[in-house]
């Protein structure tokens, strides 16, 4: 039987550290410290090669349970659906209409900090109600 192992989530963007802190907000991650021998992320930064500052950043649990999120920049923009989205779970163990007054406080908070809401998918008698959203560079994920 294989192990289980860690796992991180890596996310293609533009802008590293501010699609970073929208899911710190989103998830109640925090940044982790710095590396050894730097005071900061950002004297950390201005360590790298010009062409490597700002190119990545991560968010981490505080409590060590769910994975690390690392953000990569790279050249090109999104272009289609994401194959693969998170299911940010706010609405467990509730149905109807208070899962779904649930969602939308939710998306309403996170819209404050440049979320957007896509549609709400209704319950239909297999799956519960789901509101999926776009972060602040247009991946798509889910309230669920």
């Amino acid at each position: 039987m294989t192990p289980v192992r860690q796992v991180q989530v890596t996310f293609d963007c533009a802008d590293p550290e501010r699609v970073a802190l929208f899911w710190c907000e989103a998830l109640g991650y925090v940044v982790p410290p710095p590396p050894p021998g730097f005071d900061s992320w950002a004297a950390f930064d201005q360590s790298l090669p010009e062409e490597h500052q700002g190119s990545a950043y991560a968010c981490v649990d505080p409590e060590g349970v769910g994975p690390r999120l690392f953000f990569q920049r790279v050249p090109e923009g999104k272009t289609v659906k994401n194959r693969v989205h998170l299911d940010v779970r706010v609405g467990t163990g509730l149905v109807g209409e208070e899962r779904v007054a649930a969602l939308e406080a939710e998306a309403a908070r996170l819209e404050q900090h440049g979320a957007k809401t896509v549609h709400l998918l209704r319950a239909d008698g297999v799956n519960e109600s789901c509101l999926v959203m776009q972060d602040v560079e247009g991946n798509e994920f889910c309230l669920d």
